[in-house]
């Protein structure tokens, strides 16, 4: 499937966006100016910027049982990771390409990964590898906003023009009415931190951040669940101010929207005092063998408190698996000046399979297939030619300062990511690349396929939304792609 198709494109919709803004992001004075200030004004309440701003226009509706919306995890590898290496190994390539790594058989037949997946082979028939995907962009900035945004540019941007496909599914479902369900919307665990975010949509419709390590036995979520009743009762005085101050609601509610600060307001308490928002976020709830199985370190907790979250009615969960697992420059960026790519892949391989392996199996165990899609990925490959050069310093997965060492380099050209859940056909590979895995070569999808089939799941047409950016132009959604037929139920 190509990236770059030409084909009929129904009539978009325009959705305006939620914030005035004059050009260059200066915002425009006015009533909603007045409704910002008037939240930090009126009620002081610390939390993070994931509410803050969603006030901004009102909306109507009947709100949606979170039973039944469908939601996404997406589990993203900073840095790209090695899809020869993995999932789309090359066995009869030469040495250069193929690397150390036999091939294993997985649960599917004709479908091999490499040696450091055993647990996800044992359950392939519980996903979809996807072989064949590409994009245009050969650096982190770009490629990430290529594949998280649909940014076509090349060029890295210290920052994004474009809204990422979390932040924009996170703004569309706002529209549809008020949330019945105390947790927000859009959540991120350890969530990706550079080169995405919500542009032009505004921090409002960024992820509620949950930073730290889960493994940890002192890890707590600030700004949930309080269990002081003077604490509960203190916030309840502060924001009871709202109902005393009819003569302002008068004077400057022509547009009915301090109606929609009572809904920011009952939202940002409902986080801090209803119990359920704790219990959501509380892995101490899980028994001791389902912590175990995903594994008692940082990435294994991560995705147990994903699926909690998506299970207590959460619509966008990302996170990122970074940090000291991955080795000593902490992403998948396997250059051989960061890491010996062989050994980072051999030191992170244990805790990525089994983590992912128990996410996807606790997915269907629990009745979650149809609603949750489970996405897989990073934002690129890695060259299929190893090149050697001196390491810049020992760690873990490195050798000594200039000594010299295995890696592999950017390459957006081919690379791998897997599909579960979301109601899909699983247990089949899509695509394929070339016999060194340079290129892919059949059934081709590039990052409008990648984002249109995340939106399909969300309930979203991505072929007929625009939301007016900066300026004022209607912007797409995603302007190029289709939703990937083998991806879709």
């Amino acid at each position: 499937m190509k990236d770059q198709r030409p084909h009929d494109r129904p009539t978009r919709s325009r959705c305006a966006g939620p914030l005035s803004l004059a050009p260059g992001g200066a915002v425009r004075t006015g009533r909603r100016s007045f409704m910002r200030m008037g939240i930090a004004g009126f009620t002081s309440l610390s939390l993070p910027g994931v509410m803050k701003l969603r006030a901004a226009s009102p909306v109507t509706g009947q709100p949606a049982d979170s039973n039944e919306r469908t939601a996404v995890i997406m589990v993203w590898k900073p840095g790209g990771c090695s899809h020869i290496d993995t999932y789309d190994p090359k066995p009869l390539a030469t040495s250069e390409y193929r690397g150390p790594f036999g091939t294993i058989a997985t649960k599917v037949p004709g479908m091999q990964f490499t040696e450091l997946l055993p647990r996800q082979a044992a359950i392939a028939d519980k996903f979809t590898v996807l072989r064949s995907m590409y994009q245009g962009a050969g650096g982190h900035p770009a490629g990430s906003m290529q594949l998280l945004s649909g940014d076509s540019d090349t060029r890295d941007k210290p920052k994004p023009r474009l809204p990422d496909w979390m932040s924009v599914a996170n703004y569309l479902r706002s529209l549809e009415g008020p949330r019945d369900n105390p947790l927000p919307a859009y959540v991120g665990v350890n969530p990706p931190t550079t080169y995405n975010g919500p542009a032009y949509l505004g921090d409002a419709y960024s992820p509620f951040a949950v930073t730290g390590d889960p493994n940890a036995p002192n890890f707590v979520v600030p700004n949930i669940g309080l269990t002081d009743q003077r604490e509960k009762d203190r916030l309840l005085r502060r924001t009871s101010l709202r109902q005393e101050l009819d003569t302002l609601q008068q004077a400057f509610d022509a547009q009915g929207e301090l109606g929609a600060l009572d809904q920011f307001e009952a939202q940002a308490l409902t986080l801090l005092t209803n119990p359920k928002t704790k219990e959501a976020f509380d892995l101490s709830r899980e028994e001791d063998h389902v912590r175990d199985r995903y594994g008692r370190n940082t990435w294994g907790q991560q995705l147990l408190l994903a699926r909690r979250l998506v299970e207590a009615g959460v619509d966008v969960l990302t996170t990122s698996l970074r940090g000291p697992l991955c080795g000593r420059v902490n992403n998948w960026d396997d250059h051989a000046v960061n890491h010996h790519v062989f050994d980072a892949l051999r030191f992170r391989a244990e805790a990525y399979d089994q983590a992912v392996s128990a996410l996807i199996e606790d997915i269907y165990q629990r009745g979650l297939d149809k609603r949750v899609l489970v996405v897989v990925t990073g934002e690129f490959g890695r060259t299929p030619k190893v090149n050697y050069q001196p390491s810049t310093g020992a760690g873990n997965a490195s050798a000594a300062a200039g000594t010299k060492q295995p890696g592999r380099d950017h390459w957006p050209r081919a690379f791998s990511n897997i599909w579960a859940g979301g109601g899909i056909e699983t247990g089949r590979f899509i695509g394929a690349t070339d016999k060194r895995g340079e290129d892919s070569i059949d059934r081709r999808c590039g990052p409008g396929d990648f984002l249109s089939t995340i939106y399909h799941h969300l309930g979203i047409d991505a072929s007929k939304v625009m939301i007016e950016d900066f300026n004022g132009r209607p912007t797409p959604i995603v302007n190029h792609g289709r939703p990937i037929p083998e991806l879709i139920s």
